[in-house]
């Protein structure tokens, strides 16, 4: 995760957003007490980590997948579709 500095180099970012979306920036900013730019900044470094994790978990499941580390989609939805009932199946493993 790579977080903002005061020291680092920066480069200007442009993006149109929806009205409705600045003004909850700006007023979170104002709430904040903070700039806008430094809201933007939070928030695009959430995303980015979440992206970068999602990606992450993706990788590991292919290679689980790749392993033959997987559970039968039959066991899954036998597990699934037991969860309404009085009995409800173990978690398939």
């Amino acid at each position: 995760m790579t977080r903002w500095e005061p020291n680092m180099e920066t480069k200007v970012l442009t993006a149109h957003v929806p009205l409705p979306l600045a003004e909850k920036v700006d007023q979170i900013a104002a709430r904040l007490e903070r700039s806008r730019g430094w809201i933007v900044k939070q928030a695009l470094t959430a995303w980015i980590d979440q992206e970068e994790e999602r990606r992450r978990l993706t990788l590991e499941a292919l290679a689980d997948v790749d392993a033959g580390r997987v559970i039968e989609h039959h066991a899954v939805q036998a597990w699934a579709d037991s969860l309404d009932s009085d009995k409800p199946l173990p978690l398939p493993l």
